[in-house]
């Protein structure tokens, strides 16, 4: 009987999401197919049938996962008005208690880990950065658009808000007890009223 395809969709979505509880828990350096395939429920030989290797199923996880955080980031967006305030709207990100953050920030270091050594997942980073600054672009330009930015060159000041924002959030995540939540709200803002501050109307 040939395959159903709405059932096969549901079936590479149930991997997916046991790849990203399990990545997330062990790493990629220590997870294994076996691991996933104990968190999903099914034999070796279906989880392959789907993901022909650890390698193309740990690059579909990342895909997976970086698709949800940009789809949450724009609906958190989308709820301010203001440019300014759609651009200050990532409180979430360093909020421990946020599942999307507490499971992003061990797949991201592990990805940056990944893509020092390897030109696939190298690739990878770089469209979590470009999609990022797609993100934060269409911001600014809607600011511009409503006079309430000057003009500039968007990608590169949409590139310098991403980099504030990953800085800062590394740090949060890794230095936690001498970077507190708050002063990574604080400063991400600061940091990013100070790159606006020459294109402020």
């Amino acid at each position: 009987m040939p395959p159903i395809p709405e059932l096969e969709e549901i079936r590479m979505a149930q991997i997916l999401d046991a790849g990203l509880i399990t990545l997330t828990r062990k790493g990629v350096a220590k997870t294994t197919l076996d691991d996933i395939c104990k968190t999903v429920g099914l034999s070796k030989g279906g989880l392959v049938h789907y993901y022909k290797t650890k390698r193309i199923l740990f690059s579909a996880v990342f895909r997976e996962f970086f698709k949800r955080i940009f789809q949450r980031s724009a609906e958190t967006m989308a709820a301010f008005e203001s440019p300014l305030d759609q651009l200050l709207s990532y409180d979430w990100l360093y909020d421990p208690d946020d599942p999307q953050a507490s499971m992003g920030y061990p797949l991201l270091l592990d990805l940056m880990s990944l893509a020092a050594h390897d030109e696939e997942y190298q690739q990878i980073m770089e469209e979590w950065i470009h999609n990022w600054v797609k993100l934060l672009s269409a911001a600014l330009e809607k600011g511009i658009s409503q006079n309430v930015f000057k003009q500039m060159n968007v990608t590169d000041v949409a590139r310098s808000i991403s980099a504030i924002y990953q800085g800062i959030a590394t740090r949060w995540y890794l230095a936690g007890d001498s970077h507190t939540r708050q002063w990574a709200i604080d400063t991400y803002k600061r940091g990013i009223l100070g790159v606006l501050s020459p294109f402020m109307t």
